[in-house]
């Protein structure tokens, strides 16, 4: 009888007991023997690293690829494919990325995975091959892909072969564009993904990044010195850190492998296997901090942080925050009203005043076209005095960023919900899905204010010289003091209520209650948009 090997293949949580018969068969086929000889050792090179290369991820803080993989899947459901690609190669296991499918809390879901203890994750073409196969394989089942991305970039040693063909590393770009809106994508960035690589994280819908570790860049510090003459360290120019706050390219900042993990799983809970799929359902909760009539400040001069009205609308620790560190006036995340996903943009007044900037206005479309991609109804909560003016934000295009967030909000076909919490001013209105964008409903709080600008503003705008022509001082005040309350009287909330601008105005504790019901009424309202092969967004 052959005798299997029963010793499991790596010390690692994920690993699997060795598949292959290696010991002594008298009746064996010699050529049989040594085929499954040399498989096994094959298997055995790709179930884990090598010491040296052991030492090196655990210096680093990282988990090894499988490990990795474990953690995302239910135990025992990983399968994998191309295991043995490259397996004729000396030092180079499963050419250097793990590939395959299992279930994430239940769920189907393909990976993608650089192991970066094998050319320091380099794509070679096997590489490239095994990873067009799984967007393939993700693009005709509709599967959500998890990219766990740690590499070096292409090798230049194989870049004939894996890199200018049909079936070279463009493809993989073009399958994630037909991906993206289908399936989720959700990228868990470990360490480097350099030059063209970096490509990857940008077309999926999130990106966890591991501070310390995680790095995006077109070109290295070093070839950035050569090419342009800039001296810049890796991480000012491409770390973690600074894409999560500056460039805005990440979304997510975590401490280590096993966090970002975590987080990618968590998201993956607010989104439908497919773009076909239901939205998935949880038991309601109530909000830790129910809303009541003090929660919003009555003064819009006030600041506060909207985050007190995100959480007392939705179901306790339930709103999963995107981009937190990025573009912080504007606020954006999933969470759970009663149960069921929804996506929540907001203005935060405690970050300069909640005012709309370049930005923010790209944090926000991009969002918003993630919700109406999957299904997931939007309520916008505005407490926005219009996007920002001066020649800075001019010459930084503040037009077209601003109309790429109208756009959004215009073209989005899923439930929508405008809540005027306090002031809502001038385009700021339109950004935030006011009343002109069709949305399910608009909601006003007692302390909200619509106008096309804020009454002090508005009075300076239309009276500048008359109240410059006043020379006392008394008489100046009072003339303003006149004007202005003819202007407020003139946008009071009740005659907007009147005029039909508002379909409802209710206290803020009765605000979730509202939103619960608009929404059961909105689910099955019309998802056309308009009729052409597609629009012409600016960018």
């Amino acid at each position: 009888m052959p005798v299997t090997s029963t010793s499991s293949a790596s010390s690692s949580p994920g690993a699997a007991a060795e598949p292959f018969a290696t010991g002594p068969d008298a009746g064996a086929d010699p050529k049989v023997t040594d085929v499954r000889s040399r498989l096994a050792a094959a298997y055995r090179a790709s179930a884990g690293p090598p010491q040296k290369a052991r030492a090196k991820l655990d210096a680093q803080g990282k988990l090894y690829v499988r490990d990795r993989i474990a953690l995302l899947f239910d135990e025992g459901s990983f399968v994998e494919d191309g295991r043995f690609a490259n397996a004729l190669a000396e030092g180079l296991p499963a050419d250097g990325v793990v590939t395959g499918r299992g279930t994430v809390d239940g769920r189907p879901a393909i990976v993608i995975a650089n192991d970066p203890t094998v050319k320091a994750g380099s794509w070679g073409s096997r590489t490239v091959e095994k990873i067009v196969r799984a967007t393939e394989m993700a693009l005709r089942e509709e599967l959500p892909v998890f990219w766990f991305v740690d590499s070096a970039g292409a090798r230049i040693t194989d870049q004939v072969e894996m890199f200018p063909g049909r079936r070279g590393a463009g493809r993989i770009f073009h399958n994630q564009v037909a991906l993206s809106g289908k399936v989720p994508q959700v990228c868990c960035l470990f360490g480097p993904s350099a030059a063209g690589g970096a490509y990857i994280p940008s077309f999926t819908d999130l990106i966890i990044m591991v501070e310390g570790n995680a790095s995006m860049y077109l070109g290295s510090p070093r070839m950035a010195e050569m090419v342009v003459g800039e001296k810049v360290s890796l991480e000012d120019m491409g770390g973690a850190r600074m894409h999560c706050t500056v460039s805005g390219v990440g979304d997510l900042l975590v401490a280590d492998d096993a966090e970002a993990i975590e987080l990618a799983k968590l998201y993956f809970s607010y989104l439908p296997t497919s773009w076909r799929s239901d939205l998935p359902t949880y038991a309601p909760e109530e909000p830790s901090r129910p809303l009541t009539r003090h929660t919003v400040p009555e003064r819009e001069s006030q600041p506060f942080d909207i985050h007190e009205v995100v959480e007392g609308l939705l179901d306790d620790e339930s709103f999963f925050e995107i981009k937190p560190l990025f573009a912080p006036e504007l606020v954006i995340g999933l969470g759970r009203l009663s149960g069921e996903t929804v996506g929540i943009v907001a203005n935060n007044s405690m970050v300069k005043g909640g005012v709309l900037f370049t930005d923010s206005a790209d944090k926000a479309a991009r969002f918003i076209w993630l919700c109406d991609a999957y299904s997931i109804p939007l309520v916008y909560l505005a407490d926005v005095p219009g996007f920002m003016i001066g020649s800075e934000v001019e010459r930084g295009g503040i037009i077209r960023h601003g109309a790429k967030m109208v756009h959004a909000v215009s073209s989005a076909t899923v439930p929508q919900f405008c809540v005027v919490v306090r002031k809502a001013y001038g385009a700021g209105l339109y950004a935030m899905g006011g009343p002109g964008f069709g949305p399910d409903a608009t909601i006003a709080l007692p302390t909200a204010r619509i106008a096309v600008m804020g009454p002090e503003a508005a009075v300076n705008a239309v009276y500048a010289n008359k109240i410059v022509a006043i020379d006392d001082e008394a008489e100046r005040a009072l003339f303003v003091q006149e004007k202005r309350a003819e202007y407020e009287q003139d946008v009071d909330l009740e005659r907007l209520a009147a005029d039909l601008v508002l379909d409802q105005v209710v206290e803020a504790d009765a605000l979730r209650d509202e939103l619960l019901l608009r929404l059961r009424y909105a689910r099955k309202r019309d998802r056309h948009f308009a009729t052409k092969r597609r629009d012409v967004p600016p960018v």
